[in-house]
Parts: structure tokens; sequence; C-alpha cells
């Protein structure tokens, strides 16, 4: 399996992925899962969601251990839990937000990749315009 290949130099960080996949294959079932050298992808219609080892803090200030977390929305989230975020194109920002527990997992997490999961799963004419919400 391609996804525990992934994690062959960083196997205790699989748990976290672990929980991270099933709570969106339970959301989503439709999800496509790719997995490349540094990400594995989660897909509707569009990706909507990654994990990676990509740290996206200083080193002091990342849990021993972790994992990156990447999500897509139509607006900037304004929470500390996101290390960093960046408007990739007009009205489409893309989070980044480590974890290094399993209780990190949770519905605020998820709920932010939910709400990229529906807008990554609707047909490109039927997206609401940058700065409508979600329908």
């Amino acid at each position: 399996m391609e996804e525990l290949l992934f994690f062959d130099r960083q196997r205790d960080a699989l748990p976290l992925y672990a929980a991270l996949r099933t709570a969106l294959l339970q959301a989503f079932p439709d999800t496509r899962i790719d997995v490349r050298k540094t990400q594995i992808s989660f897909f509707r219609r569009r990706m909507y969601a990654a994990a990676s080892f990509t740290p996206v803090r200083r080193a002091a200030d990342r849990p021993r251990l972790f994992l990156t977390v990447t999500f897509g929305l139509r607006r900037r989230e304004e929470s500390p839990r996101v290390d960093v975020s960046v408007e990739a194109a007009p009205g489409r920002w893309t989070h980044h937000v480590m974890i290094g527990t399993l209780e990190e997992v949770d519905s605020e997490l998820l709920g932010w990749i939910a709400e990229a999961a529906r807008w990554a799963g609707q047909p490109a004419g039927k997206r609401p315009a940058p700065g409508t919400g979600l329908p």
C-alpha cells in the first residue's frame, strides 16, 4: 500500500494520518486518495486537503511527531491553530495546520476540511464566486 510506504521514515506519525483519513472517508466516501513523494492528497472533483511532513513551524516550535494538514478555503481562516495561510489565487486561501496529537484531529479541523471538500466536490459551473460563501 502506497500510503504505508509514505510513512516509511516516520512510522510514528501513521496514527495521526489514520485518524484524519478515517474521518475524511466517513464524511466524504467519494474521496480519492493520491499518494505522491511529498504529500498524500484527498480529492473529490478537485483536491480539498493534503497530509505531509512540510515543516510549517520553526524546529523549536514543532512537536517531535507531527503531520501537516493542508486545505483550501474561499476565505482566510483566522485561528491560532492555522500555522500558515496564503492567498494562492484571488479568493482562494491555502491553510496549513500542524498536528501532533490525535486530539487535534477534532471537529474544528474537520469542519474546515469539510468546507473545503464541499466546495471541491461541486461542478465548476455551480461553484460560488469568491467571497460569496458556500451554498
